[in-house]
């Protein structure tokens, strides 16, 4: 679940020993609210250095390796912000964690045109080369991550509607299967079939953040849009213009400059709440059955 040149440390003493020198201890421990996975805290240190921490279960460390990894693909596209990542590792103190630490952001003051320099940026990492990502194919990443607390599989592919019916819908309705009787299985399948009638394949595949709502977008220390809690893989850049919009969406200029940067496909707006029926089924699965409506409603919706 990791990556080459992540650093591992069997407590957060000697992580702190090799980051910052013999000596540096925390000083201050304050809880950060934000997330419903994992407890985060900024850490004060004796020499003034401020870094942030998340920390979970032991067991729960593949998630913070596969953030990680997928915040060094998006930082390696140089196209966009992310926090600096410092190191993961496990603490056998008291109950035992597992823990991630990484730069921390102020986020005290936005660029001018903060909105249309989002956009720019987030066209670029789009059109980033990604063959580094999915070796021997075109579509998914080199590791599983999570979307949310959930498992995400990225099999490489080398289509992306066969990625997205295998490696995203299918998953979720698997999960979801005691939401529906015989008739709405029945659905499910006729829309699984019919996947080729509603999408089509990208121009060129694209690195995407994966879980792109405004909650896991922040101003970073440089006054620009930064992404947080990542669920890369490598798809189409509509999959992740449809997530932008499905909890309330970004201001209008910034899909006015998202699209002159990076034309879009012809009818876009038909496969959007196709893209979006993943997330509805990974809340379905995440959160319980207020989800359901939703969920029957984008599936009627394409086989009406």
């Amino acid at each position: 679940m990791g990556f080459v040149g992540l650093q591992e440390y069997v407590s957060i003493e000697s992580a702190l020993d090799s980051l910052f020198g013999s000596g540096i201890r925390i000083t201050s421990m304050d809880r950060v609210s934000g997330g419903d996975i994992n407890e985060a805290y900024r850490l004060t240190l004796t020499d003034g250095k401020r870094i942030f921490m998340k920390a979970n279960r032991k067991e729960n460390m593949p998630f913070f390796t596969a953030e990680a990894a997928g915040l060094a693909a998006i930082a390696g596209t140089g196209a966009i912000g992310t926090p600096g990542v410092l190191c993961v590792g496990t603490d056998e103190e008291g109950a035992g964690c597992s823990f991630l630490l990484m730069e921390w952001i102020e986020g005290n003051g936005r660029v001018k045109d903060y909105w249309e320099v989002f956009a720019r940026q987030l066209a670029a990492m789009h059109r980033a080369e990604t063959g580094g990502f999915a070796v021997e194919g075109k579509f998914g990443f080199s590791n599983d991550n999570y979307i949310g607390a959930n498992g995400q599989a990225n099999r490489v592919c080398g289509s992306w509607i066969d990625f997205f019916r295998e490696c995203r819908l299918e998953p979720q309705f698997k999960r979801a299967s005691r939401y529906f009787d015989a008739g709405g299985r029945k659905k499910v399948t006729k829309l699984l079939e019919r996947l080729d009638d509603f999408l089509v394949e990208p121009e060129h595949p694209s690195l995407l953040h994966g879980d792109l709502w405004s909650g896991n977008v922040m101003t970073g220390n440089d006054g620009k849009a930064w992404l947080i809690d990542p669920a890369v893989y490598v798809g189409h850049a509509e999959a992740d213009l449809a997530m932008t919009e499905l909890f309330g969406g970004f201001p209008q200029i910034f899909y006015d400059v998202y699209r002159e940067e990076a034309p879009m496909q012809p009818g876009y707006e038909r496969r959007r709440d196709l893209y979006n029926l993943y997330h509805l089924l990974n809340h379905l699965n995440l959160f319980g059955r207020a989800y359901l409506p939703s969920v029957v409603r984008v599936v009627e919706k394409y086989i009406a």
